[in-house]
């Protein structure tokens, strides 16, 4: 099954331009996320930083280790994105979050 976020993600791939000749480039075409095996754990992060340069943006995900002084981030992930992609993920992001936010609303209180 396919939550929310994942909807989002693939939505979002899709909006960047294909080269001709590409079966994708079909808008009728489904899309397909994959993911390699030694990707699906995924990685922990509870930091993150943003740079932004005249060409692009990078995002470094990171966690913060535990009892290092002073206090040590290390980098488990570097994403590097266009100024375009990186609107289309902020909008993607935000949209996931409200959907959260709203599904956790409509939770019975415990």
């Amino acid at each position: 099954m396919i939550d929310a976020v994942s909807i989002s993600l693939i939505l979002l791939m899709s909006d960047a331009p294909k080269p001709e000749g590409n079966p994708q480039s079909d808008p009728n075409s489904s899309i397909q996320l994959k993911v390699s095996d030694d990707q699906q754990a995924g990685v922990f992060s509870n930091a993150v930083s943003v740079s932004m340069t005249r060409d692009g943006v990078v995002i470094d995900f990171g966690y913060i280790l535990p009892n290092v002084k002073p206090t040590t981030i290390k980098v488990v992930s570097r994403v590097n994105m266009t100024h375009m992609t990186t609107e289309s993920f902020l909008k993607v992001l935000q949209n996931a979050v409200l959907d959260w936010r709203n599904k956790q609303k409509e939770l019975p209180q415990q």
